[in-house]
């Protein structure tokens, strides 16, 4: 009996493969591409030639594009990222009270007490605290995204970095560069920099307490982690599939419903849908003042799912 779990979010759509006994037996992380139901369908494909459509006993969805992944795949739980996340770290360390998850596009941050959601919050509109941040200073001196740890972490005087916007961090960043600074302390600097925002906007007000648990896209980067335990004063724990941990927090509230209401059967429509032509269609509802601009989403000729129609008219279609 195995269970999928799905975390489709704007920079990264994540699959997990878990057992019964919560052990991931396959973890993919592919890129979105602004394109989740490719990204999903291509996920999809990949396991499908490892497993069985009947070895899936029960299929869970997170994520920004939870809703599509579940109306795609004909999930059985669709639960949000604070949801998953919480459950993913209490699987992995029932003793963590916090959770730092810094992604592609958002960041937040979870406090849990026995396992319990206590409270959480997340990032504002601006990215200078999130992985996008630093795809974008990679790209722009010249280095792959994961080599920015390995800068910082040898960095011998790390520069002061303007943080609060990343606009006038990318501007900071510069102008050090221009001064003459090296790569490394600039680097280091900038790790520094996304911190101090997360812990003044994420985490403000907020007791963060250990166990502390990193997660996300960023977690890979080692000077982010070094930044963080040096700003918390404690030890950090990242675990081997931080990457995936909504994925599998998913999976595991998908193996949770299925033996708590004794289903016998999941909603799974099988490995196959990554070769359906599935496509979307969009128009402006008029039958109302509310004017909703509704999406179907076809599988050939047929409805499979329906999103922003208020009423809930063209959902009663599926």
């Amino acid at each position: 009996m195995y269970y999928l779990g799905i975390d489709v979010g704007s920079v990264s759509t994540d699959l997990v493969i878990m057992d019964e006994g919560k052990i991931i037996l396959d973890q993919l992380y592919l890129k979105t591409k602004g394109n989740p139901i490719e990204a999903v369908k291509e996920g999809l494909r990949q396991l499908g030639k490892e497993y069985k459509s009947t070895e899936i006993s029960g299929v869970g969805t997170t994520g920004s594009g939870r809703t599509l992944a579940a109306a795609l795949t004909g999930a059985d739980v669709v639960k949000n990222e604070i949801t998953a996340h919480g459950v993913a770290s209490a699987t992995f360390d029932p003793e963590i009270r916090t959770i730092i998850e810094i992604g592609g596009q958002d960041s937040k941050i979870i406090l849990l007490n026995d396992g319990i959601i206590t409270d959480f919050a997340m990032n504002t509109v601006c990215a200078a605290g999130t992985g996008s941040f630093l795809d974008r200073q990679a790209e722009r001196l010249g280095m792959e995204i994961g080599e920015l740890g390995d800068y910082a972490l040898r960095a011998s005087n790390p520069v002061r970095i303007a943080g609060r916007c990343a606009v006038f961090a990318e501007s900071d960043i510069i102008h050090k560069q221009q001064l003459g600074c090296t790569m490394e302390d600039i680097i280091a600097g900038m790790s520094k920099a996304l911190v101090r925002n997360y812990l003044s906007n994420v985490a403000k007000g907020k007791e963060i307490l250990p166990k502390v648990c990193f997660q996300g896209g960023v977690a890979s980067n080692r000077g982010i982690l070094r930044a963080l335990e040096g700003a918390l004063e404690c030890e950090i724990l990242v675990p081997d599939y931080h990457k995936v941990m909504g994925a599998f927090g998913a999976a595991v509230l998908a193996r949770e419903f299925i033996e708590e209401e004794n289903e016998k059967k999941t909603h799974f429509k099988g490995f196959e849908v990554g070769h359906d032509d599935i496509k979307t269609d969009t128009f402006e509802c008029t039958d109302c003042s509310n004017h909703c601009e509704v999406v179907i989403l076809r599988s050939g000729e047929r409805q499979i799912g329906c999103f922003s129609d208020r009423c809930g008219k063209y959902q009663s279609r599926i």
